[in-house]
């Protein structure tokens, strides 16, 4: 590893660990080493400015709110589920090898028009994350923000799990619902069904199959496999942040970010 690379982790190190102490006694926050680490980390000079912890939580903010945006305008337009390998919603593991039988036989097409219609559900529904996540931004605290730069990585979209992720859930499973009747998700699925000779597990929608398992609830699982592609998007925008100089398009995220 370069020197460099090693000064910056030593600078990070002593943000992380004394961020707290300071927090604790914030009349001495002006003096202490923390301050002197944050302008070199943003790359600051005494004289033109420092970076205070309020500031570096309004980066951290800001650079959710970036990276929100810009998963939810790459998954809310057509083809943002259908044609990203990394997020796209296939069929339940539970019906996988009857897509497999359905396959061989011939209705391959039947199949994919199934998958079809649940992600064009979830493309529909995305966009309604927006609201919630933006409060989740909003919400955040400055323990928040230590947390999130001493975590590196996903930490941030770690944070959005934990302080947003029921809510998301029940807001977002009733507009699923409303599109997947709109684009016909159980017609599809039933049609795929039939047609691949799965009786017993066409049963599944709506009631108990067969085989004594609970029922195959599609908005739910739309709902579930939405929310964790969204997630999954927003943690690439957050690594492209922390990694990317070119990704820190403001002043403030070059400043909290280096």
């Amino acid at each position: 590893m370069r020197p460099a690379s090693r000064s910056r982790r030593d600078l990070l190190a002593t943000f992380v660990v004394t961020l707290p102490a300071a927090l604790a006694a914030p009349t001495l926050l002006a003096q202490s080493g923390l301050e002197r680490a944050l302008q070199r980390i943003g790359g600051t000079r005494p004289g033109s400015g420092t970076l205070s912890s309020s500031d570096a939580t309004g980066g951290i903010k800001e650079a959710l709110a970036q990276g929100v945006d810009r998963s939810i305008r790459q998954l809310g337009r057509p083809d943002g589920f259908f044609r990203d390998q990394a997020v796209k919603i296939l069929v339940p593991d539970r019906l996988k090898q009857l897509a497999d039988l359905a396959r061989k036989a011939g209705q391959g097409a039947r199949v994919e028009a199934f998958e079809e219609s649940m992600n064009r559900a979830a493309e529909k529904a995305v966009p309604a994350a927006a609201g919630i996540l933006a409060d989740a931004v909003r919400a955040m605290t400055v323990q928040d923000a230590i947390g999130i730069v001493r975590g590196g990585g996903t930490s941030a979209t770690d944070y959005f799990k934990r302080s947003s992720g029921e809510a998301l859930f029940a807001s977002f499973r009733p507009i699923v619902a409303r599109q997947t009747a709109s684009v016909g998700v159980t017609e599809k699925y039933k049609a795929f069904t039939d047609r691949a000779g799965g009786g017993a597990l066409g049963a599944l929608v709506g009631g108990s199959g067969r085989d004594g398992r609970s029922a195959l609830d599609l908005d739910d699982y739309v709902t579930n496999r939405s929310i964790d592609g969204l997630f999954h998007v927003i943690g690439g925008q957050e690594q492209a942040i922390r990694s990317n100089p070119a990704s820190r398009n403001t002043d403030l995220l070059r400043r909290v970010f280096g």
